[in-house]
């Protein structure tokens, strides 16, 4: 290979976009507009990207899985974004919520657990936010005691996609109190464990068919060979596995701009005031090149971060967090415009662009604010 080729998707990633991309434009994109207007989990677009293994494409052939690498993962979560951001949100959350195990876990705990989301069988949600642990998630206050070969599990997590619809969870407790990050374990936890209580979903801006609710554990009896790494690991476990999904968000966050560049280019070029199409006007053509420009360096950052996560390279923590943070900047501004490109139009629910702007919002803020991120680069940089 030379050097050049490392800039040039390889086939095999193309083949992948080309199906994604086929599957979402025929059996998920219909679904976007009734999950964002009613709020409910696009079932049907579940079971699409479930027929053709991009449900949880990461997950090894070994446990059944497709054994998707993480550029094509990512891949696969731009194009479903580009579709649909709520649906984009079933890949990215399962991988979010089984890194921990392909980080950490005993080889039993990933047979048992990888097998049935690479099946489609349960989906696996993430709980490390509380509701006064957000940023600062060694503040958690879930707690986590050992009875015998059990911990007993209380307290609760918040803003947790797809809880209630997941079949399993990766939740962060404390295990010895006072320790702070040293002081915290990871465990697996399943929906039908006695104890496991959800709320109200959460009514919110954007991604509204991906469900957000708390997750209540009240007394949660879960075996100790649940618990993902060895006592004390939970914290470190949870921020390697942030810096391999951040890729992912900064993936969704491409797939959402990308779907908005597409429209507004199509619009303007059918759009005629003043005897022309709006297209050949400067202004209007600044703005798309702009958002062309923005969209491409972003994505060219991301598909480098995910080689990065691929590989573990050592300087991942800095290009996760920077994939993250530009592309969901961009993909703010790129909504915004497209909105704009449309004038009135672009304002109404007629059009879905005023949908992909609010999708948008959310990838600047969570798996980790920009501002975070702004922190945990400069920290990167500094450190050398």
């Amino acid at each position: 290979m030379t050097g050049f080729d490392a800039y040039q998707l390889p086939e095999e990633h193309q083949e992948i976009r080309d199906a994604v991309r086929s599957l979402c434009e025929g059996k998920v994109a219909p679904n976007a507009a009734h999950a964002d207007e009613t709020g409910e989990f696009p079932q049907a677009s579940y079971d699409a990207l479930r027929s053709a293994d991009f449900h949880a494409p990461h997950i090894p052939e070994e446990y059944g899985g497709a054994g998707a690498d993480a550029l094509a993962t990512a891949i696969v979560i731009e194009e479903v974004a580009r579709a649909c951001a709520a649906s984009s949100l079933i890949p990215a959350v399962n991988k979010l919520g089984t890194m921990p195990l392909l980080l950490a876990g005993s080889d039993e705990l990933k047979r048992r657990y990888l097998a049935p989301v690479a099946r489609g069988d349960g989906m696996f949600s993430y709980c490390l936010s509380e509701p006064e642990a957000g940023s600062d998630a060694a503040s958690m206050t879930t707690r986590a005691v050992s009875d015998n070969d059990h911990y007993v599990i209380n307290g609760a997590k918040r803003w947790i996609t797809n809880a209630g619809v997941s079949e399993f969870y990766t939740v962060f407790a404390v295990t010895a109190p006072g320790e702070r990050s040293r002081g915290i374990s990871a465990f697996v936890v399943e929906k039908s464990d006695p104890g496991v209580t959800f709320g109200a979903p959460e009514k919110k801006l954007g991604i509204k068919g991906s469900p957000t609710r708390e997750v209540y554990f009240d007394n949660v009896r879960v075996p100790a060979d649940r618990m993902i790494g060895k006592p004390g690991e939970g914290f470190k476990i949870a921020m390697r596995t942030l810096d391999h999904t951040r890729v992912t968000i900064a993936a969704q966050a491409i797939g959402i701009a990308q779907g908005a560049l597409d429209f507004a280019k199509r619009y303007v070029q059918e759009r005629r005031q003043f005897g022309k199409a709006i297209a050949e006007f400067q202004g209007i053509q600044f703005m798309l090149a702009d958002m062309g420009m923005k969209l491409e360096a972003a994505r060219q950052l991301t598909y480098a971060a995910a080689g990065k996560s691929e590989r573990g390279d050592a300087d991942l923590t800095y290009f996760g967090a920077a994939a993250k943070c530009f592309a969901s900047d961009a993909a703010m501004e790129i909504t915004t415009d497209a909105v704009q490109l449309l004038g009135g139009y672009g304002y109404t629910k007629d059009f879905p662009l005023e949908r992909m702007m609010r999708d948008a919002k959310i990838t600047q803020i969570y798996e980790g604010t920009n501002q975070v991120q702004r922190i945990v680069m400069a920290r990167e940089l500094l450190r050398g």
